[in-house]
């Protein structure tokens, strides 16, 4: 946080009232260095990592420079168009502008896959303020003409790098192309890749590029520690980790779909209720899922990578990375998802001899090793038993344990 306060940056009253009920006082630096920049009209390059409050940085002078001009939209229209990769962001980023933007009585719509276009067509009919959307359901009900893009004055596109890493990319220039030209458009990105770069130069014009919070940086207030662990015995520690308190809500991240499956399937067994979200789950039973983890009725969310980006709950106690991730910065977005709201959290990890690569390149890119608590990697691939498992969810550290620190931030 900055100690700048919201009404600093010019933000309108409506906003402030509204920031001030959920107990936001303090903007984030991409905040900080973006609304001013938003609310005079300027094209926005932001480079920050999940996490750092993104959503409010452009969602909060979205809303102000469509208040200043109250036009009816017309029918099957939008006057600003939110872009977001995934079915999870594009809800989160729903809920977020219907709280900041409730004393301006706008209307919102969100519309993504996975479910009957029908609801989304009713609300598009009359026309809205705002619409977030996944790339592949707008461009189906543009197609069909139930929407029209030539009325859109703002465009966002939000986690660009994550667009490219789904194959969006091409879609989002189609959407893009059929834009007005006269517009204002706001790019963010966690990395700047090189489709990235010219989808920048494409959408922009004489953008502010704003770059906070790198992504080798990652949360002060995560500690991270790692087991050496055969992959045949992962699932047995994570059982045994599992059985202690302090593990009160925890994201358990896997590689791949079918592995989401069996591990939930593993903990059912063991008597270990656990929600499963990823790209093959219905879009209500995503929301489902999503809706008891927020709300405490579930405990334990697995999950492929397709949820470490758009996932803001608070008071998340662990991520543990079940499989290391193939792409090292997917690991700086999977533990972001704990110590949010200045909580403290613990992110674990569990490298298998075949998964050494891959712990070397998140290190690398993290700049630091992260603390072993587990065997060796020497031990586990002569096949020993794994090290007890005793308090390594807790907070109190051994005496013989290294300690390293990080960084990061949380978002409004």
């Amino acid at each position: 946080m900055t100690d700048q306060n919201f009404a600093g940056l010019g933000l309108a009253e409506p906003l402030l009232r509204a920031l001030e009920a959920e107990n936001y006082t303090h903007p984030t630096p991409i905040q900080a260095k973006t609304i001013p920049l938003i609310l005079g009209g300027r094209d926005v390059l932001g480079i920050a990592q999940t996490g750092t409050g993104k959503t409010a940085a452009f969602g909060l002078p979205l809303l102000q420079n469509l208040s200043r001009t109250r036009v009816k939209p017309e029918p099957r229209t939008t006057r600003a168009l939110i872009l977001a990769p995934t079915r999870e962001l594009a809800l989160q980023i729903g809920e977020s502008l219907n709280t900041y933007g409730r004393h301006y009585g706008m209307r919102l719509a969100v519309i993504l896959g996975g479910v009957g276009q029908g609801t989304q067509v009713a609300a598009l009919k009359g026309g809205v303020d705002i619409l977030v959307a996944t790339p592949g359901r707008l461009l189906d009900l543009a197609t069909q003409k139930h929407l029209r893009l030539d009325h859109v004055s703002t465009l966002v596109v939000d986690e660009a790098d994550r667009m490219l890493d789904m194959g969006f990319i091409r879609d989002v220039r189609r959407i893009v192309a059929a834009l007005p030209k006269k517009r204002q458009s706001l790019l963010f990105s966690a990395t700047m890749p090189d489709d990235v770069v010219h989808l920048a130069h494409e959408m922009l014009k004489d953008p502010v590029r704003v770059d906070v919070a790198p992504p080798t940086m990652t949360a002060d207030r995560i500690e991270q520690k790692l087991f050496h662990v055969a992959s045949q015995e992962k699932r047995r520690l994570l059982v045994d980790l599992l059985r202690d308190p302090a593990m009160a809500r925890v994201i358990v991240f896997t590689r791949t779909k079918h592995g989401a499956n069996k591990v939930v399937e593993h903990l059912e067994k063991a008597n270990i209720p656990a929600e499963a979200i990823h790209g093959n789950k219905s879009q209500n039973a995503r929301v489902r899922a999503m809706e008891n983890f927020r709300n405490g009725r579930a405990r334990l969310l697995v999950a492929t990578d397709i949820a470490a980006r758009g996932i803001d709950v608070d008071g998340i106690t662990h991520v543990v990375n079940f499989e290391l991730p193939n792409e090292p910065e997917s690991y700086v977005h999977r533990i972001g998802r704990t110590a949010r709201a200045g909580a403290e959290g613990i992110a674990i990890s569990f490298c298998a001899p075949e998964e050494q690569a891959f712990l070397r390149d998140i290190e690398r890119l993290v700049k630091r090793k992260l603390t072993v608590v587990g065997d060796e990697p020497a031990n586990v691939s002569r096949g020993k038993a794994p090290t007890p498992i005793r308090d390594y969810a807790k907070k109190r550290r051994p005496k013989h344990r290294r300690q390293r620190g990080g960084q990061n931030q949380r978002a409004a």
